[in-house]
């Protein structure tokens, strides 16, 4: 075989790598900040975790909505910090597409460059061999490299797992929580153990990736931090004299793009949201707005204990109306349409068709639970209210003002969502009035709620007044499409 040296782009790529794993290990720290906690199975019963990263403890004497249990994580360990769930999802998915596209193109130039044999064996004694350079370790001694190879054996098998099995490991167990692929494909969800057990295995990666990293660098730091970083940066070892600043040159302005990534992010996060938001909600809809959910989970399971986010409106109008049942509240449905409407809750029951789903829900939190819907149709609405041919989205106001009833949010105004139209003609969009065979609780938006089985959970507008379909939403609000996306950045395409 012949000697393996170090090609240009396989030095280029490990650098772009060590990059992209450093934003997506920050970032994703921001996002399991959200919900510091780890479940198995499929649903997140409060006291049913198996590991918590936060102190806090709710109150029991008092409803409490997943805002209350967020943890605000330093900048210096997650990208951006301080409860930044937005900023943090654009990090993470922008940085997931660069990583997998390199990931492609080092595959490919591996196989194309004869470049394999430096991390996949051929040979079963690898195997003896690496046990016999763990014993040389172990007696603080350097074992010898593989003939013809730059690594040894324990160190090829390692960079083979990383390589073909941790990070596509990765990437499976991040698509396993997206809730237009659980929808579509309830199969792959029970592969990983359930949502909550995908989420679980997904952040044991990040741990292996961590503990890959840090005895990478001490190995390095062992064979020889110089002359190797000077075959990473150069190639070859000639001029060693350059590989030390060469390297902490490198480093630096790794470190530079972290700290103007999140400095961009914390003062400038509109025009984040903006920039990256565009390039991932072009891939959302290109690769995850055709998914139709197709779940019908058994009723035995069925989660036991539904998480709370957001709070009801506090207003005496609301409560009035919920102790009689909602008999005096209206929905009125209008906008760009050609037969307006308005219904009470009885006249929406009575309209026929109703539809009962078993289905999972996906808190962008990362919290998830099953649960029984059943309500009308949006497609019945559609077909009632016949929209205009220039309607393109569908607005849906609620009874909520976030600035009186969810003090902890950041924000306030009247709660609302907005919708493509082509999205909530989707089979399972529902108008839902029952949960789990019952009145829908107020907790869960009494007296009528949006469920769209592909989308995260903020999207399921509740406690809702009023739908208007509209031809566009930059004048709505701060034009972002939401609530949470003027306040919070999040985005508007949430598939994932």
């Amino acid at each position: 075989m012949t000697q393996l040296d170090y090609p240009a782009w396989l030095r280029i790529e490990h650098w772009v790598n060590v990059l992209f794993v450093t934003l997506l290990i920050r970032s994703g720290i921001e996002i399991l900040g959200t919900h510091p906690k780890l479940y198995r199975g499929y649903d997140s019963k409060p006291g049913s975790e198996w590991a918590r990263f936060t102190r806090k403890t709710m109150p029991t004497d008092k409803l409490y909505d997943t805002l209350d249990e967020e943890e605000s994580y330093s900048a210096i360990i997650s990208l951006p910090g301080h409860k930044n769930l937005g900023m943090g999802r654009h990090w993470h998915f922008i940085t997931v597409i660069g990583w997998i596209l390199t990931g492609i193109s080092y595959y490919i130039l591996l196989f194309a460059t004869g470049q394999w044999h430096r991390y996949i064996p051929y040979s079963w004694s690898i195997f003896s061999d690496a046990w016999n350079d763990m014993l040389t370790y172990l007696s603080f001694k350097l074992p010898p490299l593989l003939p013809g190879q730059p690594l040894d054996a324990i160190q090829k098998l390692t960079y083979a797992g990383v390589i073909f099995i941790l990070a596509p490991f990765l990437i499976l167990t991040g698509a396993a929580q997206s809730p237009a692929i659980e929808a579509r494909f309830p199969w792959y969800v029970r592969l990983w153990g359930g949502r909550q057990g995908a989420r679980s295995l997904h952040f044991l990666g990040l741990l292996a990736f961590i503990a890959f990293i840090a005895v990478h660098l001490m190995m390095v730091g062992l064979w020889g931090w110089i002359p190797l970083n000077a075959l990473m940066i150069f190639g070859h070892v000639r001029h060693l004299s350059w590989a030390l600043p060469a390297s902490l040159t490198l480093i630096a302005a790794i470190v530079m793009v972290h700290v103007a990534a999140t400095i961009w992010s914390l003062r400038s996060p509109r025009t984040v949201q903006r920039a990256l938001g565009s390039i991932i909600s072009y891939g959302r809809r290109q690769l995850l707005r055709p998914m139709t959910s197709r779940q019908n989970y058994a009723p035995s399971q069925l989660s036991t204990e539904h998480r709370v986010n957001g709070k009801p409106p506090d207003t005496d109008e609301y409560k009035v109306m919920a102790v009689h049942d909602f008999l005096d509240w209206k929905l009125d449905v209008g906008g760009l349409v050609e037969n307006p409407r308005t219904f009470t809750l009885a006249e929406l029951r009575a309209l026929g068709g109703k539809q009962t789903q078993r289905v999972m829900h996906n808190c962008i939190q990362g919290w998830s639970s099953i649960g029984e819907w059943s309500g009308v149709p949006f497609r019945t609405m559609i077909d009632l209210v016949k929209p205009l041919p220039q309607a393109r989205h569908v607005c849906f106001l609620t009874m909520q003002d976030t600035g009186r009833d969810e003090p902890s949010a950041e924000g306030a105004g009247q709660f609302y969502e907005i919708l493509d139209l082509d999205l909530v003609r989707h089979p399972q969009c529902l108008l839902a009035y029952e949960m789990n065979g019952q009145p829908l609780p107020i907790k869960h938006g009494a007296p009528l709620r949006l469920r769209i089985e592909n989308q995260v959970g903020f999207k399921m507008a509740k406690w809702i007044e009023r739908i208007e379909f509209i031809s566009g939403y930059r004048g709505i609000g701060e034009g972002m499409g939401g609530w949470r996306e003027d306040n919070v950045f999040y985005d508007k395409d949430v598939a994932i």
